[in-house]
């Protein structure tokens, strides 16, 4: 064969093996190829070779040290496996890799081959940036992962961790630790179950339940996120809570500040002051705790106010509490709501365009206006007040143009105006209006609750009106009273009505309206359809009982009493 084409069909053949051999990686920089030996190097005081239990061993006693590539192994005594290219060491064992981690302990074995080590008994790993203490070590010093899984202890310039199983990467520097994760810094304790410690940057990671708490009794709660601790910025995840002493504000997100104490939640955002059994819900919740001040807004939030049997909710646009400023105890808490305010409490609902609750003296003050609404009675005015007393409504103080209109039972409209009012309330039921100045009334004489026999309108200075079951019982004038009754036949479409009046029971509130999407009431299960077949059964004869004697019956009277008191009986 011509010599050419000896040389081409050599070159084919070795194609193959000079494409693999360019494409095989190259090892990192100081790592030993797979399979170098175990070089002991010169300084052993004493050296025994035999063969124990069938296996070659070289016990070496005295100054031992060992390297393979940049890692060096020292120890009083080892046992050397020339047959598999592995070590036992014994007493003051101590490893370095790359001149930056340390791991000493009283014992230790080491595999060439797989370049692992096990470290036991007081075990410590030390690099530039942390120490930690366990009792048991592996060090796989090809991927640089130690692990523990006995319990371990890192202390670093700025916080200590403890835990039952730990991870440490020496190349990116973060630790992973899990079960009974306890981490101390120089404000606060932190308790988990899974997180992760960047021992550069100092941060911390977290995939299950976390508590971080403070030195002022301040509790951060959530089962993801991250807390920085050095700048105390924490950004929580999933069921994220902000606790103190007189708060709780939680959210799916939270943002929080421990340096300037402010905190943003978003997402099914929840405030609760513990003191006054207040609960505020929304979208988005703003926090200042140096001010003592909550701000909710988002999807039209809702306070819920519990007081005893009785709960009085709250909507608006915007929400916004505020309580006393740390240290101090003795600011009025108060809760401001604008605008389009909703109100619904038992038998009560109004409406206005902002509102301020005084907790402190449980009074809610009503502006521009306001319309309330007492089962069948209607109050309006410039403002109003809603005065509680042991947790129930007590007064309505109306002021300026102040006006009441009440249904009856043929829907006809009850009225009454003047100046200012003051309705005074039993059991949460409307028990007496007196009318302060400029008094109007103008109110329907029935018969038998099914015929209006006229009605009746009057002019006075201050007015009296007392109510039974929420209806109109009796109208009292008290000063220069101007009256007159009209009969059904010569009543005009003009003296129906007062001036100013307006009924605007379309606008008043349902419960469902009020508490929206974040107090969503339960969802009733459909009931099963009944089946269509029905089961015959053989009728019974019943024996016919005696008709009780009908009594008559008469029609109780629901024309108002007038009462008329004149001047000097005041």
């Amino acid at each position: 064969m011509p010599l050419h084409k000896s040389l081409y069909l050599l070159l084919l053949a070795l194609l193959p093996v000079l494409a693999v051999a360019q494409k095989r990686p190259t090892p990192p920089a100081g790592t030993p190829p797979k399979g170098q030996r175990i070089e002991l190097l010169p300084g052993t005081q004493e050296l025994v070779g035999g063969t124990f239990n069938g296996v070659a061993i070289r016990k070496l006693i005295g100054n031992v040290s060992f390297r393979q590539g940049t890692t060096l192994l020292y120890c009083d005594s080892a046992y050397q496996y020339t047959e598999r290219n592995a070590l036992e060491a014994f007493s003051n064992v101590r490893i370095i890799q790359n001149d930056t981690v340390v791991i000493t302990g009283d014992r230790g074995t080491y595999d060439g081959d797989t370049r692992k080590a096990r470290i036991t008994g007081n075990v410590t790993m030390r690099d530039p940036r942390m120490t930690l203490t366990t009792s048991l070590l592996d060090y796989d010093l090809n991927t640089n992962l130690a692990y523990y899984n006995t319990g371990g202890h890192l202390v670093d310039p700025e916080n200590t961790l403890d835990s039952q199983f730990g991870y440490y990467n020496t190349t990116s520097k973060i630790f992973s630790f899990r079960r009974n994760v306890h981490v101390v810094t120089k404000s606060n304790e932190i308790n988990s179950d899974t997180l992760q410690y960047n021992t550069i940057s100092k941060v911390t990671y977290f995939f299950g339940p976390t508590r971080i708490k403070d030195k002022l009794q301040r509790t951060l709660y959530a089962e993801n996120g991250n807390y920085n601790t050095i700048t105390k910025l924490a950004n929580f995840q999933r069921n994220a809570k902000i606790e103190t002493p007189e708060y709780l504000l939680g959210g799916d997100k939270l943002t929080y500040d421990q340096n300037s104490e402010y905190g943003v939640a978003t997402g099914h955002v929840s405030m609760t002051s513990k003191k006054d059994n207040l609960v505020i819900r929304g979208d988005v919740g703003h926090y200042w705790r140096n001010l003592g001040r909550t701000k909710v807004y988002g999807t039209r939030p809702v306070m819920r106010n519990i007081s005893g049997k009785d709960t009085l909710y709250m909507a608006a646009d915007t929400l916004l509490s505020i309580e006393a400023k740390p240290p101090q105890t003795n600011t009025r808490s108060v809760l401001y709501a604008f605008h389009k305010v909703a109100i619904f409490r038992g038998t009560m609902q109004g409406r206005c365009d902002s509102l301020t609750y005084d907790r402190q003296d449980s009074i809610i003050y009503l502006n521009r206006d306001p319309v309330l609404w007492s089962e069948k009675n209607q109050l309006t005015a410039d403002s109003m007040e809603i005065r509680q007393r042991r947790s129930k409504i007590d007064q309505i103080r109306l002021y300026a143009n102040a006006f009441v209109v009440g249904q009856d039972t043929l829907l006809n409209f009850n009225q009454v105006k003047g100046r200012n009012m003051v309705a005074y309330f039993a059991e949460n039921k409307l028990k007496k209006v007196d009318v302060l100045g400029n008094a109007e009334s103008l109110y329907y004489a029935l018969e038998g609750d099914t015929v209006v026999s006229g009605v009746n309108k009057a002019l006075s200075a201050n007015m009296a009106l007392r109510f039974a079951e929420s209806k109109l019982n009796s109208i009292s004038f008290l000063t220069n009273p101007d009256a007159s009754f009209i009969p059904p036949p010569e009543l005009k479409p003009e003296d129906a009505k007062l001036k100013g009046f307006a009924w605007r029971a379309t606008e008043r509130p349902t419960r469902r309206q009020v508490l929206g999407k974040h107090f969503a009431l339960p969802v009733k299960a459909k009931p099963k359809a009944r089946s269509k077949l029905k089961t015959r059964s053989k009728a019974k004869p019943t024996t016919p009982k005696k008709a009780a004697p009908s009594k008559p019956i008469v029609p109780k009277p629901t024309t108002p009493k007038v009462a008329t008191r004149p001047p000097a009986a005041r």
